[in-house]
């Protein structure tokens, strides 16, 4: 395909099957979406600061408004905002201009996955004009809550909640099976498994997690939907059925997840670092071998979710031992990512700046996670506030210090624009600062002894000494919030109107930085790019440039 295939509107911006416009796609669906999931924490935060004041823009928060505010707020964050953020829209996007392709292996697959995500999005928004409300069970929807009975009539908003949740799964195994098929099958010349970069490694090592996962929850959401619709009694007790048979189908699959969104970003993340350092990555087999054991381990560990529930103390030590197990391959992980920075030519652009960023704020979720893990520990901290804030330490880096990682980083290759820098340095100091000032305080609370999924602290009176943190907090995440405005306009005013970028702004190795700014339909040239060397060539004795291209293609060649 070439640079002069004409498509008219509805074939090129709305069912589009080109693997950028698809990315495009993706991306801004997790932008609307993460708008909708702010407001809601903001609501969340309010109500634990000022409780039964009413909220701006909202009024009252009642506890079964609290529930509705909740669940929406977890489901949108981690399967609309998360998933499209670090999977969808970056393997759509990078996977072939990084392996050398001209597109995906299933275009059309790639565009049903997108609007199945939409179609996913639309019932979930539609449940706030149902009967009975949204569903109001929490985000992950635990058994007998977020199942129908006589006694409670059918929830029609668990019902959409669910179906929902499955569009999404759906939509995520295909596009997974897109990814894989594509690397497999679709490398240019030359492109050896070891000599694909360690973003698309990652993307695919997430890929292969959720596949692998979204299974047994698919099974358990059929099920649950049978409760809910056709009076079945596999959730509920008084049926003879189990509600904790499906906190272990979805922790089995829950656990994992937390990998498939991590994933991504520690290949961002290494990318950057051998661009913006000019050092070769640091054990790069150790790396994808770490990787290997730690996708094998996101198995078995789902249960330390479940030391509270009455688990039986002979199944509580293998978990325990599992979950902490499972911390060593990302220590080497870490271990080589610092490597790789010791002794570089660090040049701290803001794609750099929110690596850094990351590597500081994951560290602290991945150190607190070792306590959750410890079974006698975990009893005690497992209802409050502590796990909020160790789920947001590793979430929050992970989503949102990993992407807008990768969105500074190849926002010139997708706009051919430059973000302004001021404003993406302004944004990053506003989000690290105020994102501590909103979640440090949750560890204190926690340790204290403060109870979380309680729609009112003012009925405990014992929680009236955090009153002061809660406050702190909730004014911190304000301010989180509304620091995220200097990124929309920055992200939307740089299209038009940012410097126009260089084919090769940040002088990096892949072959991405080859193809035209933005790639036009098809990538490349009549002659695709043949591979010569490894993704991480940077400062190699001998050579005149401290970089070296994958590829000694010629970008103008796609004019030819």
């Amino acid at each position: 395909m070439s640079q002069g295939h004409h498509q008219g509107f509805w074939t090129k911006y709305i069912f589009s099957t080109d693997h950028k416009m698809v990315a495009r796609q993706f991306l801004l669906l997790a932008l609307g979406m993460a708008v909708f999931g702010g407001f809601y924490a903001f609501l969340i935060r309010w109500q634990m600061a000022f409780p039964n004041q009413p909220a701006p823009f909202f009024g009252p928060v009642t506890p079964d408004k609290y529930n509705v505010i909740i669940t929406m707020h977890g489901t949108i964050m981690l399967f609309f905002v998360g998933m499209p953020l670090l999977n969808a829209f970056p393997s759509n996007f990078l996977v072939p201009l990084m392996i050398g392709a001209r597109d995906m292996a299933f275009p059309r697959l790639n565009m049903a996955s997108f609007w199945m995500t939409v179609v996913a999005a639309i019932l979930l928004m539609s449940s706030f004009f149902v009967p009975g409300g949204p569903a109001a069970a929490g985000w992950t929807g635990y058994a007998p809550l977020s199942a129908s009975s006589e006694y409670t009539g059918v929830k029609i908003g668990a019902v959409l909640w669910l179906l929902s949740l499955a569009f999404v799964f759906i939509s995520s195994s295909l596009g997974g099976i897109n990814y894989l098929v594509t690397v497999v099958t679709m490398r240019a010349k030359g492109m050896s498994y070891s000599r694909i970069p360690l973003t698309v490694w990652f993307l695919l090592a997430a890929a292969f997690t959720f596949f692998l996962a979204a299974g047994p929850v698919l099974a358990g959401a059929f099920m649950l939907l049978m409760d809910n619709v056709f009076g079945t009694g596999f959730f509920l007790p008084f049926k003879g059925g189990e509600p904790l048979l499906w906190q272990h189908l979805f922790w089995f699959f829950g656990h994992p997840e937390v990998y498939v969104l991590f994933f991504p970003t520690l290949g961002f993340c290494l990318d950057i670092i051998a661009v913006f350092a000019r050092k070769p990555i640091f054990g790069k087999k150790l790396i994808i071998g770490s990787t290997i054991a730690a996708i094998a381990l996101s198995f078995v560990v789902w249960a330390h979710h479940m030391f509270v529930t009455g688990m039986n103390p002979t199944l509580v030590t293998p978990f325990a031992i599992t979950t902490i197990l499972i911390s060593v391959p990302f220590a080497i992980i870490y271990v080589c990512m610092f490597m790789s920075l010791k002794g570089g030519s660090i040049r701290l652009e803001p794609p750099m700046i929110w690596v850094l960023g990351f590597l500081a704020t994951f560290l602290v979720g991945g150190l607190t996670g070792i306590f959750l893990g410890a079974a006698g520990a975990d009893i005690y901290l497992h209802a409050t506030y502590f796990v909020i804030a160790h789920f947001h330490y590793t979430f929050f880096p992970s989503v949102f210090f990993g992407g807008y990682a990768a969105i500074n980083y190849w926002y010139p290759k997708m706009f051919g624009r430059m973000l302004n820098k001021t404003a993406a340095i302004l944004h990053f100091v506003l989000t690290f600062i105020f994102f501590n000032c909103t979640f440090w305080p949750l560890f204190i609370v926690g340790m204290g002894g403060m109870v979380r999924r309680i729609a009112d602290p003012s009925f405990y009176p014992q929680f009236a000494i955090f009153s002061h943190l809660n406050v702190f907090a909730t004014i911190s995440a304000m301010c989180l919030i509304s620091s995220q405005t200097i990124f929309l306009w920055n992200f939307f005013y740089s299209m038009k109107n940012g410097k126009k970028a260089e084919l090769n702004p940040y002088e990096s190795n892949t072959l991405e930085w080859l193809a035209q700014s933005p790639p036009p339909h098809g990538n490349w040239g009549p002659k695709l790019p043949v591979v010569t060397g490894d993704p991480y060539e940077y400062s190699q004795p001998g050579e005149a440039s401290d970089w070296k291209s994958q590829s000694s293609y010629k970008g103008d060649a796609i004019h030819g």
